[in-house]
């Protein structure tokens, strides 16, 4: 089993929320609206998901992170599981300018509205799918707040998939560690099919044969 590392939370933990107001705020529709992972997931009003996914730089200091504790140098190839609007992988090659990288993702909308400069690299397939990719064909394996939305089924499946690809890999998801956080989750939580304590997610990695390095964030 690979480490417990902190790189998204600092990002995570400077939004504010109103954990309640969501729960209230016809959200089975919203739900239901969300995950078709189009137009309003992305861009439409805060109540559906992101409230208008810009780009502002923000990943800019994750994707020198990711760089820092496994070492990337310029030419790696990079694949992201989830990668939305690829503002991570566009971050990563600003950085690494030789390097490739890969994203894909389910929501055709995020891939048409990704950033342009690397759109190209960019496909529409589903986590839990079959990756067009060879064993350890990636230097660096990613997935960031996507795994946790899929059923138990789907989930195994993604998480051998990013195994296989990867020489290295990274995960992180949502969790929760006592029924304070659990509440907020459930209130704040769109897309969430996979709601568990880290002991329970870190139980299914061994079993299912996962080794890379993991992180969890939390609603506090």
């Amino acid at each position: 089993m690979g480490k417990l590392l902190d790189i998204v939370t600092k990002l995570h933990t400077r939004t504010s929320r109103d954990y309640v107001s969501r729960m209230v705020d016809d959200k089975i529709n919203c739900m239901i609206k969300s995950k078709e992972y189009g137009y309003d997931y992305w861009d439409g009003d805060r109540k559906y998901g992101y409230g208008g996914y810009k780009y502002d730089g923000r990943w800019k200091v994750v994707a020198q992170d990711l760089i820092n504790e496994y070492g990337l140098v310029d030419g790696c190839k990079i694949l992201d599981v989830g990668c939305g609007k690829a503002f991570l992988l566009y971050e990563l090659k600003q950085l690494l300018p030789n390097s490739e990288v890969v994203g894909i993702d389910s929501s055709k909308y995020a891939i048409e509205n990704a950033k342009e400069e690397v759109r190209d690299t960019l496909r529409v397939l589903g986590a839990e799918e079959t990756y067009p990719f060879g064993e350890n064909e990636f230097d660096l394996v990613i997935s960031l707040t996507t795994l946790h939305n899929l059923k138990i089924y789907d989930l195994k499946k993604a998480i051998q998939e990013c195994q296989r690809v990867g020489k290295n890999k990274y995960i992180m998801l949502e969790a929760y560690r006592d029924e304070a956080e659990l509440f907020n989750l459930e209130c704040w939580a769109l897309t969430c099919e996979s709601f568990f304590r880290p002991d329970e997610w870190i139980w299914m990695y061994d079993e299912w044969g996962y080794n890379g390095d993991y992180e969890f964030i939390y609603f506090e």
